[in-house]
């Protein structure tokens, strides 16, 4: 297919700096999780705060949207592909039809059609070059992680500095970063110890560039498309402004933005598609629709491809129980069901759902859609949920992984299958985090027989049906990287449209976030600045003594 489109001629992004680590990089909330593990909550509570406070002030300063998902509605569309109702590799089903499902939001129609240009869209300003060909370029967003043990501080402070993680009130923004330094070089000896249990570093890159190969091979196989795929990390190498400068130089014009997350989660895809939105806004002239036109798959754990995948693992684990095991499993008479599948989400704060996050929800639905697909009670099977990572007194997401397994133990629960259900990758949250600390926790509570789903990492049905998404992105409405914010209520935001033709606050666009909910109470408000001066305060008593603060006050 030809599309009628310039080629970006901007000038190219520089390099960033060489910054940037982390612990737990399946979720930039674990990581928020773990801020009141190295800091005196003694201390803090005597200045009025202590440092586990801090992740709920995520929420506590601004998110703009409903709570809900918004109403959407669909303009009339410019697709960038020709009609692929009758693709084989669609099976005969029309993009959008049954058996295929629809995307996140889809708002804005900015994808040209190869037969004529937009009716909304001058030819005079549309065409640059009329003989052009379209090329095409798959984004893939990730979290990323530090490879060796030199770069896990670096890649603390990347997380912390984020405001997606930690959102500061206005007047204290700038020692985002002071903050972020002082915490990322507590944390960092624990951080190294957990990924030396590993082998070393986070493989998380190694599989994020071997799905983006994956997925430019199946879409050349099967649908005879040649597009480029880049995988860009939101805190570690190869940084999404790294991508975004590949992507310049390979001339593409047409861009589908895939989060590498099935769930959407502010602090996840939405801190992702935030640094497009601002790279966007900052360069209009080289990101602009006559530039560049894009579209995100904001979120897609609800896609029957996927759903698919997820249950054949799951399947393979559960028939992987000995008849020996699945008859130890009712032997007490304790349990009806002799085998048990505990799908452990990474958690959140409640703060955040609160503010409009659909992560539980979707969750919870992503839960059920494959469940429906293994066998149920009637079967032997048993399904729980529970959601991991939490650390800190504040209040997250119910319930927790560490209090499940004891209680299942404690049931009578012999067999049971652990799935990491917000990753698609293998790293330290499913490695360290589940394999070695969930495990142990489960075997001292009397699960004699523990399996872990594997990750879906490189598996061929998951493969596919990302190109099969890909296919339909580029064939639907397109939805920017602005309304996929402002639809899922990535707060915060100052927002600006890429083409410069509206302006977008925390009210919404276009239809889309309009009616925001989210009024913080005078009490929150005092109460969240209390913890930051607090915190504040403890740092700046432990960088200027340079001792722990419990050493001055005599503990």
């Amino acid at each position: 297919p030809r599309l009628h489109m310039p080629r970006s001629k901007g000038k190219m992004h520089q390099r960033p700096h060489r910054r940037g680590a982390r612990d737990r990089e399946a979720s930039g909330c674990s990581s928020i999780s773990q801020l009141g593990a190295g800091w005196t909550l003694t201390a803090c509570c005597l200045l009025g705060s202590c440092l586990s406070v801090v992740p709920d002030l995520c929420a506590a300063f601004g998110t703009g949207g409903t709570g809900s998902t918004p109403a959407r509605r669909r303009l009339p569309t410019n697709r960038l592909l020709p009609d692929l109702s009758y693709s084989p590799a669609l099976n005969g089903h029309g993009v959008g039809a049954a058996g295929t499902t629809s995307l996140g939001a889809a708002t804005t129609a900015t994808f040209e059609d190869v037969a004529a240009l937009s009716q909304d869209v001058p030819e005079s300003d549309a065409v640059d070059d009329a003989d052009e060909t379209t090329k095409v370029g798959v984004l893939m967003l990730n979290l990323g992680g530090p490879e060796t043990g030199e770069d896990v501080e670096g890649f603390l402070f990347n997380l912390f500095k984020d405001p997606d993680i930690i959102r500061l009130p206005k007047p204290l923004a700038p020692l985002q970063s002071v903050i972020a330094k002082f915490i990322s070089k507590r944390r960092a000896p624990k951080s190294r110890a957990a990924y030396e249990s590993i082998g070393g570093g986070s493989p998380i890159l190694k599989y994020s560039n071997a799905q983006a190969d994956l997925v430019a091979k199946s879409l050349k196989e099967r649908y005879d498309i040649d597009a480029k795929t880049y995988v860009g990390m939101r805190y570690w190498y190869p940084f999404t402004e790294e991508a975004l400068d590949k992507v310049k130089e390979d001339g593409i014009n047409a861009l589908v933005i895939i989060p590498l997350y099935p769930q959407f989660s502010i602090s996840t895809s939405g801190s992702s598609l935030r640094v497009l939105q601002e790279e966007f806004a900052r360069s209009k002239e080289e990101w602009g629709e006559q530039k560049l036109v894009h579209t995100v798959v904001p979120w897609w754990y609800d896609r029957p491809g996927y759903v698919g995948a997820m249950a054949d693992l799951i399947k393979k684990e559960l028939d992987a129980f000995t008849p020996e095991q699945i008859a130890e499993g009712t032997a007490d008479g304790r349990q009806d069901c002799a085998r048990h599948v505990l799908f452990s989400a990474h958690g959140v704060p409640q703060s955040y759902i609160e503010a409009g996050d659909p992560y539980q929800e979707q969750i919870q639905e992503c839960v059920r859609l494959i469940s429906e697909a293994l066998p149920g009670e009637e079967e032997g099977v048993k399904v729980h949920l529970s959601y991991q990572s939490r650390v800190g007194p504040i209040e997250w997401l119910r319930p927790y992984t560490d209090d499940v397994l004891p209680e299942l133990g404690e049931a009578g629960v012999k067999n049971l299958v652990v799935v990491p259900i917000s990753f698609v990758s293998e790293h330290i949250e499913t490695l360290e985090e589940i394999d070695i600390e969930y495990r142990e926790l489960a075997e001292e509570s009397g699960i004699a027989n523990w399996r872990r789903c594997p990750a879906l990492n490189t598996e061929s049905a998951f493969i596919d049906d990302m190109a099969d998404m890909v296919v339909e992105a580029l064939s639907e409405p397109s939805q920017t990287v602005t309304e996929a914010c402002v639809a899922n209520n990535v707060g915060n935001l100052d927002l600006q449209s890429v083409d410069g033709q509206a302006e977008i606050q925390s009210a919404g666009v276009g239809g889309v976030g309009g009616d925001s909910e989210l009024r913080m109470r005078m009490g929150e408000r005092f109460n969240g600045r209390v913890a930051i001066f607090g915190v504040l305060t403890t740092l700046l008593i432990e960088l200027l003594s340079g001792k722990p603060i419990t050493n001055l006050l005599g503990f």
